[in-house]
């Protein structure tokens, strides 16, 4: 009996879309059965195909079908591969393997991108083309041989000659760091805030965070731990960043608004002229209640020299006397004091003759 791809092989030469044949054949290791189902997971949007009812033909639903695939078998491939291992971990690793990124590299090594029909405009902006038509076709493959056939495809075509399963589970993807590295470079507020926290059915905490840029709310990831759940939050964030240009959109505008708010003055300008109410001026007198007042006071003192009412020495015992205010104002006049002895009768006549002045002058 011969082999269902053998008989595909005779029948090759009178089929249309021989290239097509042998490409899909190089690329998934068998021949299609129904070619339709692959010539619309090659068709992006952009061609604008419809059919005979005036529907539009695309991949998209085909890559939504593939992508449900993709979960499903890589998750198999996954839990058997890891023995033993947690659920975050088995999560993680499913990420990476069927990730945008994974499957547009995929798409390039095995040449899918090069049959993708598009009108080029659409190619040039959109990054995800070729991982978004691999998805396609595995759910053309689905669909034309069935899940078995799409196991064997990923097992034996994908996973064995172009990904090292083990390298990529324990290769650390930081998309927090990637997220937070984007927000830097365009300025933007970044913030993770915990949406909820509680514990499984075996009593284990769960984290849910959620991305937030400009006060604008992103997406939310849950795990085991805080990182992994950030982590979670920040890689779907990023995606929605290239998906969704509206969110986007409003993240840039909420930024704007901030910025903005930010540069207004809150208030007026300080003046920059210098005072001169420190100069005191005829018209500019300092009331005598705004006088600063030193401990240091100088006395002004007139320039009338008058003599200093002097005492006996014989007197001077009574220290508790106070010199009137006027004796305080005179000039001190040093010229009668002398270091040569002095007699008591000398003391007692240059009292006398001082008092006789006085009586003389008054």
């Amino acid at each position: 009996m011969l082999n269902s791809n053998l008989i595909d092989r005779i029948k090759l030469p009178f089929r249309k879309n021989k290239e097509l044949y042998l490409s899909l054949r190089q690329i998934l290791g068998f021949y299609p059965h129904e070619i339709s189902y692959y010539e619309q997971a090659l068709m992006h949007k952009s061609v604008m195909h419809r059919n005979k009812k005036g529907k539009p033909v695309n991949n998209e639903r085909l890559e939504f079908l593939g992508d449900a695939i993709l979960d499903a078998i890589v998750g198999d491939i996954v839990y058997r591969h890891f023995p033993g291992k947690r659920e975050g971990f088995l999560t993680n690793t499913r990420s990476k393997l069927v990730q945008r990124e994974t499957l547009n590299k995929l798409s390039k090594e095995m040449g899918i991108d090069k049959l993708i029909l598009s009108n080029g405009r659409g190619q040039s902006h959109n990054s995800y083309l070729g991982g978004n038509a691999f998805e396609a076709l595995v759910g053309a493959m689905y669909l034309d041989r069935g899940y078995d056939m799409c196991m064997r495809f990923m097992e034996k075509r994908i996973l064995s000659q172009m990904i090292n399963i083990d390298k990529v589970a324990y290769k650390e993807v930081n998309f927090k760091s990637k997220l937070i590295e984007w927000s830097q470079k365009n300025r933007v507020k970044l913030s993770f805030v915990l949406i909820e926290q509680k514990n499984d059915n075996n009593g284990s905490p769960k984290f849910c965070y959620q991305a937030v840029l400009e006060g604008e709310k992103g997406c939310s990831g849950a795990g085991y731990s805080k990182k992994e759940s950030q982590q979670q939050a920040s890689k779907l964030t990023l995606e929605k960043l290239k998906k969704e240009p509206k969110f986007l959109d409003a993240v840039f505008e909420a930024k704007a608004n901030r910025t903005k708010m930010e540069e207004e003055p809150v208030e007026n300008v300080p003046d920059t002229s210098e005072s001169s109410e420190f100069i005191i001026t005829s018209d500019n007198s300092i009331p005598e209640e705004e006088k600063h007042v030193t401990a240091f006071q100088e006395k002004v003192y007139t320039d009338r020299p008058t003599r200093p009412r002097r005492r006996s020495p014989m007197y001077r015992d009574d220290e508790t006397e106070q010199p009137k205010e006027a004796e305080q104002n005179e000039d001190f006049d040093l010229s009668d004091i002398s270091a040569a002895p002095q007699s008591k009768e000398d003391i007692i006549a240059a009292a006398e003759a001082e008092a006789f002045d006085k009586e003389k002058n008054s």
